[in-house]
């Protein structure tokens, strides 16, 4: 019989895993990031041996996100949030965090809490990204390369995004004179 099970964090909790991120946040930059994104690699290969409940499992899962964003060359994290989504994997990385990750079924409940702290705090870092990565792959697609062989860059879809609010502004201009409702008074339009 399935139950649900909703956790009430107060201020107060909160204020807990707030700390917790502050302290790791203030050693992440003098350990290398490498390090940090090995270790929260072997923290998921770990789990995926474990029986942990789905509300874990899925969050667990969605750090693939934050390592991959944090590795991708292409994206060029800048080093405010890059430094963030490394806090972040460190924090879960850590074997002994406020709940040790080998207590069974529990020792990733706070590691769950603190990911979902994390995907809130970085939702526009990782919208963007999966924008970014989602446009890598139509670029690729559309070039009839493999998606992990294109080199492109941040700049090259920033440009690109530009590129397309331009033509979709010409084509809003073009349509609205198309329809008739309105004429130019100041300009031409070719």
């Amino acid at each position: 019989m399935p139950m649900d099970i909703n956790i009430h964090l107060s201020d107060d909790d909160l204020q807990f895993f707030v700390k917790g991120m502050h302290d790791v946040e203030a050693g992440v930059q003098a350990e290398d990031a490498d390090q940090i994104i090995a270790a929260a690699q072997k923290l998921l290969a770990e789990s995926q041996g474990m029986a942990v409940p789905p509300f874990i499992a899925e969050r667990l899962g969605s750090v693939e996100s934050l390592i991959s964003m944090a590795r991708d060359a292409g994206f060029n994290l800048p080093d405010a949030d890059r430094h963030r989504v490394l806090a972040a994997l460190a924090y879960l990385a850590d074997p002994n965090d406020a709940i040790p990750d080998d207590v069974p079924v529990l020792g990733f409940l706070d590691d769950a809490i603190m990911i979902e702290l994390c995907r809130q705090d970085l939702r526009f870092e990782i919208e963007a990204y999966d924008d970014f990565c989602a446009w890598r792959a139509e670029e690729a697609q559309a070039r009839g390369l493999d998606p992990d062989k294109l080199m492109v860059q941040r700049a090259d879809w920033t440009d690109a995004r530009a590129a397309e609010a331009i033509a979709l502004m010409h084509r809003r201009r073009r349509d609205s004179y198309a329809s008739g409702a309105w004429k130019p008074t100041l300009f031409k339009v070719s």
